[in-house]
């Protein structure tokens, strides 16, 4: 519970690159998070803290009237009140809601003729694209069914990627054992796990494993080898040759692309630029970027925006 410790963790931004660029590979993140913990355990869970790992359950709740979030988050006044309330820096914008859960939208859109004919997944419908980012969900489900694939979203909760990343490990052990046993049941080597934002399915590689008892530590691992990303995935499927170019557009076009801070850690960018590569006239040219600065929560946080600012301005 030592404060100079708290003070060293508090600018740790928790992206994972430690993990790979450092001589050491020493993780750094789950470090601070099981300090977190800890220190918690002696001077209580911070409100911030609380309201960040509560992030899915609020979004559950405002998503019953997503207008009126929106409005609220949209209203330099209101906004600034939701802002202050919540520890955050006014000068950041507040993410929306989208009129529609992906949830909700793909229990009531009809699949795509193609659906079935390639092969079955499982997606995993994490918490940020459920209810904030749903058009890039909406978009995956149907290119998965028009590449063939047959979607299907199995029971599970959210990813517990919030909680983690404010130390709040009970909780996240809670979610991830809740994980594995619902998804053990259904997913297999034929039928993988897919996910979207990269810091929630690469949960399942990187804390689950270590979270969960060790009566689920087989099934945790399981599933981890099953854990995919949407680019990984396409990437397995060119390289069997289920997908080639003529099944897309050959009109030239420039893709620059940033890569995601976990995924450079705990993956690779190179199934992303693959993917992205297929359709014939498209080329992939790598930003030379580096952390965004954002980092979950921390550059939302007050006191960490003018650092988070610097942080995006490195590189």
């Amino acid at each position: 519970d030592n404060q100079e410790l708290k003070d060293v963790m508090d600018l740790c931004l928790s992206c994972k690159g430690c993990k790979r660029e450092c001589p050491s590979n020493v993780d750094v993140g789950k470090m601070k998070a099981e300090f977190l913990q800890g220190y918690y355990d002696v001077h209580g869970v911070p409100a911030r803290a609380q309201r960040i790992a509560d992030f899915s359950k609020s979004m559950k709740l405002a998503a019953k009237a997503p207008w009126l979030f929106n409005v609220l988050s949209g209203n330099v006044a209101t906004r600034s009140l939701i802002q202050r309330f919540a520890g955050f820096s006014t000068r950041r914008l507040l993410p929306t809601l989208h009129p529609t859960t992906l949830d909700k939208w793909f229990r009531n859109h009809k699949p795509h003729p193609n659906a079935g004919t390639n092969g079955k997944v499982f997606l995993f419908c994490d918490e940020f694209t459920n209810y904030n980012d749903t058009p890039v969900g909406i978009a995956t489900v149907e290119l998965l069914e028009r590449l063939g694939l047959s979607v299907e979203i199995p029971r599970h909760v959210e990813s517990g990627r919030a909680a983690m990343s404010k130390g709040l490990l009970r909780r996240a052990r809670t979610l991830a054992t809740q994980n594995v046993e619902l998804l053990s049941q259904v997913v297999k080597e034929q039928t993988p796990l897919i996910g979207i934002e990269p810091s929630a399915i690469l949960s399942f590689r990187d804390e689950y494993p270590q979270l969960v008892s060790p009566g689920l530590k087989e099934k945790a691992k399981w599933i981890a080898e099953s854990a995919l990303m949407i680019d990984e995935y396409i990437e397995r499927l060119i390289n069997q040759d289920k997908l080639d170019s003529n099944m897309f557009t050959g009109k030239p076009q420039t893709i620059r692309l940033h890569g995601h801070c976990h995924q450079k850690a705990l993956a690779s960018l190179r199934p992303t630029i693959q993917m992205l590569e297929l359709p014939m006239g498209y080329r992939v040219q790598l930003i030379p970027s580096g952390c965004c600065g954002m980092a979950g929560s921390f550059g939302y946080e007050a006191e960490h925006y003018e650092i988070s600012m610097q942080i995006g301005e490195l590189v």
